[in-house]
Order: C-alpha cells, then sequence, then structure tokens
C-alpha cells in the first residue's frame, strides 16, 4: 500500500544572511537549531523560533564547505578551504578549537553516533578520523585516488562510506580499518553518500545526474533514480527510513517514496542551484540551501518520527552482529518502524501479535505466480493464467489517486509538482507494449501484483516505464521479486521467534 502524505510539503522559514553560496545545512538534535555553512567563510546558527536572531561565527579563512552537529548537539564542527577543521559550541559566544586537519580543502565532517569520534574527507584524497575531544588524529583511509567529497559513520559506528570524484563509493571497517567493497557504477563524480537510519544500505548521488541506493551486505543494487536534469549534489534519509529527498543543480529537490521506488514531489524555490539538504531528527522538517544565500525550510508533513524510537529500533547494537562478522539480517525495503506512531511502537514491544491470516494468503498468491512467472521466464512463453484481455493485465492506473492532486499548487509563493509531471496530453498515462498492444500500468506506481502481472503479458525482453525512466528486465523483476520473497520470509521468521520469546517472558 502506497504511504501518501496528508498534506504537501510547505516553505515554513526562509532565512537570508550568508554573502555567497550557501554549502552545507545540520539540524541540532531538538531541531531548535538549524546550522549553515557557506562559501562567504562563515558560519550561521539559525534558531526556529521565531524573532530569535541568528549567530555569525567567523573564524574560518577560506570557505566553509561543511557543517555537522555532534548527536548531543552541544557541539559543532565545520570544515574549510583553508584546510582546517573547527569545533564550536555552538552559543552567542561562539568559541571554537581549531587544527590543521588535512593538506587540501576538508569537504565533509561527520560525527560518529557515540560523540567520540569524528570522520573528515578531504581533496588530499584521503578520509581521517578523529578523537572528538581532543582533536588527536587516530586513523587514515587512503584508497581514493582523487578528491573525496564526503564521508560518513554507519549508525552503529562500525562502517565508514566515502564518496570521490575518482567515481567510487568505498565502504570502509572501522575496526581493521580496509575497504570492504567499492562501488564503481556510477558515471561521474561522486558528489555524496549517506547511510540509511537502519545501516543496510546507502545512497549515493552523482554529478552524472542520478541516484543509487546499494545493500551493504549484498553490495547489490536497490534502487537506480534518474530523475534530475543536472548534477545532484546531495541527499538525506527520513528518519523513518522511508523517504529521500534530494538537491539538484537544476535548481529543485525531489522527494523520493523509497518503498514505491518513485518520485513524490519535485520542489521549486531556489534561484539556481540548490547544494545542500538535510532532514531533521525527527523528520518533521528539512533544510535546503543553495547558490542564491538562501536556506529554505521546509515541513514535511510526513508522520512525525520520535528520534529516540528511531535509534531504539532501527540501530543495531554492535552486539547484534553473529560470530561471523556479518551485519544483521534486516530488510533493507521494509525498514522498522515504517509508518508507525511510538504509542504503536511501544504496544508492539509489549505484546504478542499474532500473524495475520490475510498476510498469509498474500506470500502464498505472490509465491504462485513466481512461480508462474519463472516457468514461462525460462520458457519465453506467456503464463496461460494472465490472459492478456483479463481485468489483472490492465489495472487501470489511467488516473491514479496520486495525480488526482492539481499538477502544480501554489503554497507560499513556491511551486510543488507532484511526481509524474512530465506526462503530456498525447501520453495520459504510462504503457507497456506488447507486439502492437498496450497495457495501461506503470512498474514504478504498481503494487507486487501488478508488477508479476504486466511482466507476465508482456513477450519483450524488457519493459520501459516513461515517467519514472526506467528500463525494466522481465528476469531481472523475477530476480528482484524472488529476493524480496526471501527477505519477507526472513522477516516473518524473525517476527514470530521474536513472538516466541515475548510469550515465553510474560507467561507466569
Amino acid at each position: 500500500m502506497t504511504a501518501h502524505c496528508p498534506e504537501d510539503p510547505s516553505l515554513e522559514r526562509h532565512f537570508k544572511g550568508h554573502r555567497d553560496a550557501v554549502t552545507s545545512v545540520d539540524f541540532s538534535l531538538n531541531t531548535k537549531q538549524l546550522a549553515s555553512g557557506s562559501m562567504d567563510s562563515c558560519l550561521m546558527v539559525w534558531h526556529m523560533k521565531p524573532q530569535t536572531r541568528a549567530y555569525r561565527f567567523a573564524g574560518h579563512k577560506d570557505a566553509v564547505t561543511c557543517v555537522n552537529f555532534s548527536p548531543s548537539g552541544h557541539l559543532l564542527a565545520s570544515g574549510s578551504r583553508d584546510k582546517t577543521v573547527r569545533i564550536w559550541v555552538p552559543n552567542v559566544k561562539g568559541e571554537s578549537t581549531v587544527f590543521r586537519a588535512h593538506t587540501a580543502t576538508v569537504r565533509s565532517v561527520h560525527f560518529c553516533s557515540d560523540g567520540q569520534s569524528f570522520v573528515t574527507a578531504s581533496d588530499d584524497k584521503t578520509v581521517k578520523v578523529w578523537s572528538t575531544h581532543r582533536q588527536k588524529f587516530l586513523f587514515s583511509l587512503s584508497q581514493h585516488i582523487n578528491w573525496v567529497r564526503c564521508a560518513k559513520f554507519s549508525p552503529d559506528g562500525r562502517l565508514i562510506v566515502s564518496a570521490s570524484d575518482d567515481k567510487t563509493v568505498k565502504l570502509w571497517d572501522k575496526t581493521s580499518r580496509e575497504c570492504v567493497h567499492s562501488y564503481c557504477e556510477h558515471g561521474g563524480f561522486v558528489s555524496y553518500v549517506d547511510f540509511h537510519p537502519s545501516g543496510t544500505c546507502i545512497a549515493a548521488a552523482g554529478m552524472d545526474n542520478t541516484v543509487k541506493v546499494w545493500d551493504v551486505r549484498t553490495h547489490r543494487l536497490l534502487q537506480h533514480y534518474q530523475l534530475h536534469s543536472a548534477a545532484v549534489n546531495a541527499l538525506s534519509f527520513h528518519p523513518s527510513g522511508n523517504y529521500l529527498v534530494t538537491a539538484s543543480s537544476d535548481s529543485t529537490l525531489k522527494i523520493l517514496d523509497l518503498m514505491e521506488g518513485r518520485l513524490l514531489y519535485t520542489l521549486h524555490g531556489h534561484q539556481g542551484p540548490a547544494t545542500t539538504v538535510a532532514f531533521s531528527r525527527t523528520g518533521e522538517y528539512f533544510a535546503s540551501g543553495g547558490s542564491d544565500e538562501q536556506v529554505m525550510v521546509w515541513k514535511s508533513n510526513f508522520d512525525i518520527v520520535d528520534y529516540g524510537e528511531v535509534l531504539r529500533v532501527q540501530r543495531p547494537p554492535a552486539t547484534r552482529a553473529s560470530s561471523s562478522g556479518t551485519l544483521p539480517e534486516v530488510d533493507p525495503l521494509v525498514p522498522p518502524g515504517r509508518g508507525r506512531s511510538q504509542e504503536s511502537m511501544q504496544s508492539q514491544s509489549q505484546e504478542p501479535v499474532s500473524m495475520p491470516q490475510s498476510l498469509t494468503s498474500t506470500l502464498e498468491h505472490i509465491v504462485g505466480q513466481l512461480d508462474v512467472l519463472t516457468q514461462a521466464t525460462r520458457q519465453g512463453t506467456k503464463p496461460a493464467s494472465f490472459p492478456v484481455d483479463s481485468p489483472r493485465a490492465c489495472v487501470g492506473l489511467d488516473t491514479p489517486a496520486p495525480l488526482q492532486r492539481s499538477v502544480q499548487r501554489q503554497r507560499r509563493g513556491q511551486v510543488l509538482q507532484p511526481c509524474l509531471e512530465a506526462r503530456s496530453a498525447d501520453q495520459p498515462s504510462c504503457r507497456v507494449c506488447r507486439r502492437g498492444q498496450r497495457v495501461s500500468l506503470c512498474p514504478a506506481e504498481a503494487n507486487l501484483t501488478s508488477i508479476v502481472t504486466v511482466a507476465s503479458v508482456c513477450q519483450a525482453d524488457t519493459y520501459w516505464a516513461p515517467c519514472c525512466h526506467l528500463t525494466v528486465s522481465r528476469t531481472a523483476t523475477v530476480s528482484i521479486l524472488e529476493q524480496r520473497l526471501t527477505l519477507t520470509e526472513d522477516k516473518l521468521k524473525q517476527c514470530l521467534e521474536n513472538q516466541q520469546l515475548i510469550m515465553q517472558r510474560t507467561t507466569p
């Protein structure tokens, strides 16, 4: 079932104070402060409370390229083109300590979740890890062969991911200091990378206008988006893990629904490239910055997430790894806590929940469809159970619910354009062609049953979804569905085991 927002995102605050392009934004833990860095060599700390003056911190001798609050919110780190890192106390005094961190521009700084260390990335082609309180150098990671644009810790602090102009994304083990894997699928410089809140996958933004999502355990490419018309400069996961927001040089922000694998909104507001974007810790807001010197704060209007609950439910403790050192098996496409309120998560942790009969029957149905589809794919024939003229073969997506909204809405001077804005009068819906016959279905919008149906009725090896510019292999569809089914079965097994443990604990 598609998760839609109750309202469209709206522009809440508009901050002006920088004298050059904004390079980075980050919210404090309690969302009371928003920090921004700029090419004007200054940091600004904006207060979300109206009528409260902002702090301007001057200290760097050149452009500020990155800012990041510590997990507690008591410290603020910044990196600069002057090759230094500064650790600030974000109050009216603006005290800071400074140290030379690299031999070239510092592009990225990010605190570990425990606040005891932080990682930096630089044009000197290295990634370095430092002790927070003494600013002591701990170790360096140096396998990139070009500028390193970004480096981030995983939620549990065991992994580090880095993105570079050498067109690779590298995954590092913090303990062994070894490169676990290199992702080389980008066709250009990789400008930004971040971990999913569950820690099971990463998303990277590229100068080739794409966003790619990989599983950090299997290293498989999970999702690929090419929705922007210019370089993607930054991205940020919603704390629930269900959404991703991107900022691009095409002046737009885009919000993606990761559960459905499709575009939800295109937001226009910045005049010129949108250079940075970040969700708040609760996901209630996200902020963006651009070359127009402006910082904008948007209200997401998604389900608000209690940050403490997100950490408790989604972040696997280090001890959960198996003895073999493998990462915990969590479905990256169905993050824990999706769409749940704080109360519902608490009730689920206290009371055993029986397995719904409808879910069991649905799984059995999917298994049956997969068997039919797999056999047909191997034989190169169309399954008899899915006739082209059957109601299931045309699922009627000519007027899907999301498109019943107006194509453009004016809100506080900003134009919001929901997904599939590129549809024209001569292309009322996405089509799948089959030897002259046309089936009304867009795989990007369809549910699992619909995708299986379309893959079955389509005799060609591939089908194309114009609205999301995806070419989908029928064989790849089978592989993806089988993988999702396996992950679902594993998750169900884990749920049943947890239920048995809870019942054993509650039995007198």
